[in-house]
């Protein structure tokens, strides 16, 4: 079957076998079929979302984290970077400007900080669930237990972040300490679904160490967890941990998986992300015409945004945050895309 057969069938049947996927993600898929897939991708994303993007607050309420991925710059081993937790008035503020500004969806993200505790958690989701009963609350903080998780959605939390990052045991091995499992990470993920969280996982393209294979290995996780988000950007090397002197994953590649992701998930809210636009100045709008629907411009507390440094150089201002969202406007009308501020939920896409 050649690729062209295999866009086609993966667009009718939104699955692909091992082999298949293989095909596609080669180096040398000629250009004429990645044109071709990018085409059928936004097109599904026309059909179900039209010219419409979705803008989701990002609030980043805390860079302390226990864990020490070598990968992230906000590592517990990185000593160079300053410590910051927002406070839930700072947070509640971040989230007025958001709804003032006509943001629906509030993302909290946030390292694995022990201070946040279960309780604090819950009071947070508690309070910007009662001032805006109308907005959707994410939450994206990380690994906890099956417990906390349910606590978390009856104080008003219906969506939650946790991307795998890969599926592979070895390759986990080598981006991550032993303490840390990624079988504890599939049971958050599978404890998420359960609970009838809108769950959102996904990878970095171009991790060390990442071959095809592994990302082949993450489609297949992924077409079984059936998430209803997926988050999935390059990876870019920070200089405060031991990948520092690593490449950057590939545009290319990154934008040929998010239109293989929206022709097995059309319904999926699937983000161009802040890495992307990081990675390239195009990137933003390159990943909304390979066929994501979602951007995500920062509300973060403008003083804290340097501090939330996951890789270098990364992008948290204009066009990337939320007072830039005039900007974003008129960046998105170029590519005749249109901001919308509807929550969009899963059922009601």
């Amino acid at each position: 079957m050649n690729c062209h057969e295999l866009i086609d069938k993966l667009e009718k049947t939104h699955s692909l076998d091992e082999a298949e996927y293989l095909q596609l993600l080669s180096n040398d898929l000629p250009s004429y079929d990645a044109e071709y897939l990018r085409q059928r991708a936004r097109l599904v994303t026309d059909r179900y979302f039209g010219r419409n993007v979705r803008i989701r607050g990002l609030i980043e309420i805390t860079n302390v984290c226990q864990n020490d991925c070598y990968y992230c710059g906000l590592r517990h081993s990185n000593q160079n970077l300053k410590r910051y937790t927002l406070s839930n008035e700072q947070i509640l503020e971040c989230c007025r400007y958001g709804h003032e500004s006509g943001f629906r969806t509030f993302v909290l993200q946030g390292g694995e900080n022990p201070a946040l505790t279960i309780e604090k958690v819950e009071e947070i989701v508690k309070l910007i669930h009662y001032e805006f009963p109308d907005s959707a609350i994410t939450l994206s903080l990380g690994e906890w237990s099956d417990e906390a998780y349910e606590i978390f959605k009856n104080a008003g939390a219906t969506r939650y972040l946790l991307r795998q990052e890969t599926i592979t045991l070895e390759h986990y091995g080598r981006l991550h300490p032993d303490s840390m499992s990624l079988e504890n990470r599939i049971r958050c993920l599978k404890t998420l679904k359960r609970l009838g969280y809108q769950t959102g996982t996904g990878i970095m393209i171009g991790s060390p160490f990442q071959t095809v294979e592994n990302i082949v290995s993450d489609l297949i996780f992924m077409a079984e967890l059936q998430p209803e988000m997926i988050g999935i950007g390059p990876f870019l090397p920070h200089n405060d941990t031991p990948f520092g002197k690593f490449e950057a994953g590939k545009l290319v590649l990154t934008l040929k998986l998010i239109s293989i992701l929206r022709l097995m998930f059309p319904y999926a809210n699937i983000p161009s992300t802040t890495a992307l636009a990081t990675l390239n100045p195009q990137g933003r709008i390159l990943g909304l015409q390979a066929g994501a629907n979602v951007v995500m411009p920062n509300l973060t507390i403008e003083n804290y945004r340097k501090q939330y440094s996951l890789y270098n150089n990364k992008a948290a201002f204009g066009v990337e945050s939320a007072e830039g969202l005039d900007l974003l406007k008129q960046e998105l009308a170029t590519a005749d895309l249109y901001v919308t501020t509807e929550k969009g939920d899963f059922s009601n896409v």
